[in-house]
This record gives structure tokens, C-alpha cells and sequence, in this order.
């Protein structure tokens, strides 16, 4: 305490004998300090205060440096002389003393500045009081206070994590929101490990923040002495308080830990279903110690992120079994094309158990001719895809079988309901003849399909449909129309199901036009053009399944002719006939082939002669080049009768009965297909390509 001398004049006569008894009463002592003297004199009181003796106390300020503290009896001269130097009239403060036992005691003083005419101060009058009840009540207050507030921010930490991890849908979005900056901030660690078991071991998955990781403990069994295998293996919690506890208890991890500056751990297991899948630890380096509340909101958050990841798991599962019961269900490869450049497509659905009905097929057809199929099933579940995989066999079936488009169209739809299912699918189907760029289309239902120009344009292609499939077979209407499209060199044709256009909230219009501007602008080559489209389906999202199929005519081959030709023959027109017969000798004469002239003259005779003879109405006569491995002709007589032709003996006398036998003896090879309500017969005859020194002639010996 400052002593300002002691050659001054006396004490005044205005100090109390006796003190006011209501200081007393409150435990307050009281002192009168005479600045120019530098003497003070203090009632018993705050003698008491104090803890010194009367007879101790000489009236100097520095005895009373024997109860305070250096550092206290600076910091009180300091303000002291701040307040007599300023001019203020009274200051306050607290301060520590140390009693005659060494305990500490903390002590409040109050002191009144007095000032003469001039203002030089000359006297102190003031108050000293025990305030070590009043600053405990205060600190107690403060802990209260601390306590309620670490107790509301634990409570946001599982309530800010359980939020984000009701967002996470796959093991890996948990471990991104716990071992982010902003999870472990959350977190209040400065660390994070995460392990699952796995066949008997533990396999680290996380690390957080990154580079945090500790050699040789990517994989570890079960029995190794690390703190996250004790959880896994106690089922219990474990907390590490200090970083001496840490190296103590684990001496072969402590080591790649200590430039961590690690000051505590809490190791929790992931128990679901009493059955531990793993174990997570945080690691602190700001705190020691766990206190109770602290460990059960730990636990509490180990058990919301043990729920968390076993529904990630059951997400990834079922997502794995989706996948692989849909790419089960679609064509294992599509089958090159001469003539066509193909791409096709899938994207499963953003939920990972909903497994969906959308798939797409790529037929081979007799004549060089392609089938592509485009379909969707109604639902989103394991039926579904059921569903689409006997759809799409049936399908391919009844395209096989030489079905026009209508009638594989009308007998799919009869199968689906007569399936006994509620379900019904929507579907496109395009019959292409690669040769001439002919291509028939039914639609059940199904999106338009679109048609890219060479140039980059594109177009909606408006065809007429009719009912989705189960539901035209249910309502008695299975009459499909068919339409058809010229696709030319270098044009592609995209199919593809509603998953690609249609967006939550938008018109199915303007969907189909965003489609058209995004086919527009996107590459050329069909497999870059598909994978632009399935990226853009990605980014976008949503809970559809998406099917696609591209196909881009290539230009025909130079030996090629331009297109088929054509003839109808009515019944009772023997010019008809007559110019058949001249078509087709200028025709295979112009194609090089004038070697087979007449044997491809006498067969398509035939097959005309039957058709006018045996069935109602005209034939229709078709005559084109087929190119592949090889280049053969082919001749196809339409007509209106569902009759398959049948072989009769002719006799030894009979002028009928040969004209199949013809067929057979002349052609290469020969069938029946069925077109709606009639059928073709068909037959094919390699030629020499005169061109290029290759072909083949008759693989028939005449008779």
C-alpha cells in the first residue's frame, strides 16, 4: 500500500470513536487515511477484515502489505493513484488478501476522495468489507450460467448433426457431414475417426480433418489394442482425459498422435439392434475431461449416428439389389446393325429401392430390317421390373415371329393383361428398314419420338397411338395405327422414356422442348450424344428411371440402289403382271446380277400367281438390294390373307401344286411372315458383286 509520509499534520478530530453500528452490522469496517500524514487508522471491523491484530497495525498502508498480495497491492495503488489524479471523488474495487491460516479471502473496498479549496486531495474516507459470500454467490452464478449454456450448446450439436444426417442417404454422406470442418465444428472436436466391422475386422472409412491419418490402421482386427476396437469389442464407451491417460493405455498409438497435440478422446460404438457395426472417436485438443452430461449427450450422439449409417447401409443394399435386378432384366448387349449406329442408355432412379420398369431393346429382324423398342412399366418396385422382363421377352418374340407392328403392339398389350396384373406400360415400337430409311412406328401410350438432322436439328415427331399396353386389350381396343417415318443418311432417331423429360413442377411440352434444344446443341456421335443426355439426367436428378435408345442411319453403301421397288398386281390385270415381270428383268439386270435374271422372274411369277389365285384382292410386289456379309436380292409378296401357303403333291398329271416346290428348288432361302391381317412370302438370292470380285451364286443344285 503507498505511504504518502508521515510529516503532516494530525488525524482530525472528526474520526468516529466508535463506529456506526449499522457498518457493523453488515460486517463493514471502516478506515480514515490522512494522505499528507500517511497514516491510516481502521476500526476494529475492518481490522477483522483484514485478519490483523491492533497491535500488529502501526497505521502504515505497507503493514497491510503482510495480508496483500504484491500483485493485489499494486493493482489497488495503481487505481488508487488513477482516481486521485483524475480528480474523481471515489473509486471501488475488489481485491484479495491472504489470511493469518494462508486461506484466501476476497475483500471490497470503498473509498471518498476529500479535496481541499484547491483540489489536492489530503484524506480518504472509506469502507472495507469481506465480499468472499458475494463473489462466491456471483461465481456460483457464473458456473450456473456456464453449465446451462454447455448444456444448450451440446444440445445443438445433436440437434445441428441429427438434422444433417437426415440428409444423408448413403454411407459416404454420413462420414461428408461428420468429417467436414463444419461437422467437427459441430462436433466441438478437432478430430474424427470412423470404423466399420467387417468380416471380423475393423476397416477405417473416415478421417477427418484430412491428412489426420494414423499407419497401419486402415484394416485391424477385432482384438487390437486401439481404443475404437475396445469400443466395438466392450460395447461400451471409452474416454481418455488426458494426454497421459492416452499414451499410458495405448503406447503403440500415442506415438503417431503427439503432433496432434491431442488433450482427450471419447470413443463411442455404433450399436444398432444391440449389435455393434462399428465405432467413431473424437478426438479433442482444447479439453480435458468428460464431465457426466457431456458423456450422455456423447452417447446419445453416437447412438442418432449409429441409426444414421445402418440406414445408409440398408439404402446402398437395396439400391445394389435394384441395380442389378434392372441390368438383369435389360438386353446383356445390343447386337451391331449394318447399316445403323446405336446407343443406348440406362440410368437408375435417385432412390435407391425403387427399382423401376423402364427398358429398351434392339430386335434383328429377316431382310436387314431392326426393331427398337422403347418401354416403360408402370411402378416403381421389384414387380415392376418383373413385369418389364416379360414384357420385353414377349415383345421380342412376336417381332421375331414376323408380326407387323400393329399386331406385336396389340398382342403385347393382350399378354400384359392376361398377366393378372394391374399394371400397365407404355411403349414405342419402331420397325426400321435400313435400306430405303423406311420406318413404322406404333405408339401404346409412349412419348413422341424425336428425329436429329445431320445439321444438328431436331424435330418432334407427332405419331398417332393409341391405348398403353393391359389397358387397349382391357377396353376392347386393339386396333394400334401405325405411322411412318423417312429417316435419311445421317439422321438419327431417339427414343427415350419420360424419366429424360419430365421434370416436378414443369409441363410435359416444356419438357419435350428442353429435350430438343439439349439433342440439338449436343455432339454428333450417338454413344457422346447419349452420355451428354444420361449426364444432364444426373445433374438434374429425380425419383424416374431413365431408358434411352439412339439410332443414326448410315449413308448405303454405293452398290446400293436407291430404294426398293414396287409394284401392286390387282386381280383381273394381266398388264399388271405383265410390267412385274419387266420390272423385275430391268431391275436385276441393272442391279449385276443378269445371271439370275430368270430364276428371280420365275419365283416372283409364282408367288404373284398364288397370292391372285388363293386370296382376295391384289399382291403387292417388292423387289431390293440387301447388303451385309454378302449381297443377295430380295422379292416379298403381300397379301390380305392370314393363310400360311402349304405344299400339295402335284401328281404325275397335275398343272398345279409346283409352285412352292419353285420356290424352294430356285431360292436361296425362303419364309412366311405375318402382316397384320395378311402375311408376305419372301425369298432371297445371293448374286456376284461384280464390284468388288466377291459374292456367291445359287447354294442350290437345279434339278
Amino acid at each position: 500500500m503507498a505511504d504518502r509520509g508521515a510529516s503532516a499534520r494530525p488525524l482530525p478530530d472528526d474520526w468516529p470513536t466508535h463506529p456506526d453500528p449499522i457498518l457493523a452490522l453488515n460486517r463493514m469496517g471502516s478506515f480514515d487515511w490522512d494522505l499528507d500524514a500517511g497514516v491510516m487508522r481502521m476500526d476494529a471491523q475492518a481490522h477483522e477484515v483484514f485478519d490483523v491484530r491492533p497491535d500488529e497495525f502501526d497505521g502504515s498502508p505497507m503493514t497491510l502489505s503482510m495480508r496483500v498480495p504484491p500483485m493485489e497491492g499494486r493493482r489497488l495503488d495503481t487505481l488508487v493513484s488513477r482516481a486521485i489524479k483524475d480528480g474523481s471523488e471515489n473509486y471501488g474495487a475488489y481485491f484479495r488478501i491472504r489470511r493469518r491460516d494462508g486461506s484466501p479471502r476476497w475483500t471490497h473496498t470503498q473509498g471518498c476522495i476529500l479535496r481541499d479549496e484547491t483540489g489536492r486531495p489530503y484524506r480518504i474516507i472509506g469502507i472495507v468489507r469481506d465480499a468472499t459470500q458475494e463473489l462466491g454467490e456471483a461465481e456460483a452464478r457464473r458456473e450456473r450460467a456456464a453449465q446451462a449454456e454447455a448444456r444448450r450448446r451440446q444440445t445443438n450439436i445433436v440437434q445441428t448433426t441429427t438434422a444433417a444426417l437426415a440428409h444423408a442417404r448413403t454411407v459416404q454422406d454420413v462420414i461428408d457431414v461428420l468429417a467436414d470442418t463444419r461437422g467437427l465444428t459441430h462436433l466441438g472436436a478437432a478430430g474424427l475417426v470412423m470404423g466399420l466391422v467387417e468380416a471380423g475386422r475393423i476397416r477405417m472409412v473416415a478421417t477427418g480433418p484430412k491428412n489426420r491419418y494414423v499407419p497401419d490402421t486402415g484394416v485391424t482386427r477385432l482384438d487390437a489394442q486401439y481404443p475404437m476396437n475396445e469400443a466395438v469389442r466392450t460395447l461400451a464407451p471409452h474416454f481418455i482425459e488426458s494426454p497421459e491417460e492416452f499414451a499410458r493405455r495405448y503406447p503403440l498409438l500415442w506415438p503417431h498422435l503427439t503432433d496432434l497435440k491431442i488433450t482427450s478422446a471419447a470413443y463411442l460404438p455404433l450399436i444398432v439392434q444391440a449389435r455393434p457395426i462399428g465405432a467413431m472417436g473424437l478426438l479433442y485438443d482444447d479439453k480435458r475431461g468428460f464431465p457426466p452430461e457431456e458423456r450422455n449427450v456423447l452417447v446419445a450422439l453416437g447412438s442418432s449416428i449409429a441409426q444414421s449409417l445402418q440406414r445408409a447401409m440398408f439404402y446402398e443394399q437395396e439400391k445394389d439389389v435394384a441395380q442389378s435386378l434392372q441390368q438383369a432384366m435389360l438386353p446383356r448387349s445390343i447386337p451391331s446393325v449394318a447399316g445403323a449406329d446405336i446407343a443406348v442408355r440406362y440410368r437408375s432412379a435417385a432412390l435407391g429401392r425403387d427399382i423401376g420398369g423402364d427398358w429398351y431393346d434392339l430386335i434383328p429382324l429377316p431382310g436387314g430390317r431392326v426393331g427398337a423398342v422403347i418401354g416403360d412399366v408402370q411402378g416403381h418396385d421389384t414387380h415392376a421390373a418383373a413385369v418389364m422382363g416379360q414384357l420385353r421377352i414377349v415383345l421380342r418374340a412376336y417381332a421375331a415371329e414376323g408380326h407387323t407392328p400393329a399386331t406385336v403392339m396389340a398382342r403385347a398389350s393382350v399378354f400384359l393383361r392376361e398377366l393378372d396384373t394391374e399394371r400397365f406400360a407404355t411403349c414405342l415400337y419402331a420397325e426400321a428398314d435400313l435400306s430405303t430409311g423406311v420406318i413404322q412406328v406404333v405408339r401404346a401410350g409412349h412419348l413422341d419420338p424425336l428425329v436429329r438432322h445431320p445439321d444438328g436439328t431436331c424435330r418432334r415427331i407427332d405419331v398417332d397411338g393409341g391405348l398403353p399396353l393391359g389397358l387397349s386389350a382391357e377396353f376392347g381396343r386393339l386396333g394400334y395405327p401405325v405411322s411412318t417415318v423417312e429417316l435419311e443418311p445421317g439422321q438419327t432417331l431417339l427414343l427415350c422414356t419420360d424419366g429424360l423429360v419430365e421434370q416436378p413442377g414443369a409441363d410435359l411440352d416444356d419438357g419435350m422442348r428442353t429435350l430438343v434444344a439439349l439433342v440439338t446443341s449436343g455432339p454428333d456421335d450417338v454413344r457422346d450424344l447419349a452420355d451428354r443426355l444420361i449426364d444432364v439426367a444426373d445433374e438434374r436428378g429425380g425419383e424416374d428411371d431413365v431408358a434411352l435408345l439412339l439410332l443414326r442411319r448410315r449413308a448405303p453403301d454405293a452398290r446400293q440402289a436407291a430404294g426398293p421397288l414396287r409394284r401392286n398386281v390387282a386381280s383381273g390385270d394381266p398388264e399388271a403382271l405383265t410390267e412385274a415381270r419387266h420390272m423385275i428383268r430391268t431391275a436385276v439386270c441393272a442391279w449385276g446380277a443378269p445371271e439370275r435374271v430368270d430364276e428371280i422372274e420365275l419365283v416372283a411369277d409364282e408367288l404373284i400367281t398364288n397370292a391372285l389365285l388363293h386370296t382376295e384382292g391384289a399382291a403387292l410386289l417388292s423387289l431390293r438390294v440387301l447388303t451385309g456379309s454378302d449381297r443377295r436380292l430380295r422379292v416379298e409378296v403381300e397379301d390380305t390373307s392370314s393363310a400360311l401357303p402349304r405344299r400339295r403333291e402335284a401328281g404325275e398329271s397335275g398343272v398345279s401344286g409346283r409352285g412352292l416346290l419353285l420356290v424352294d428348288l430356285l431360292s436361296d432361302v425362303w419364309g412366311v411372315e405375318s402382316r397384320g391381317g395378311g402375311k408376305c412370302v419372301w425369298c432371297e438370292f445371293g448374286v456376284v458383286d461384280r464390284a468388288h470380285g466377291a459374292g456367291r451364286g445359287p447354294t442350290r443344285a437345279r434339278e
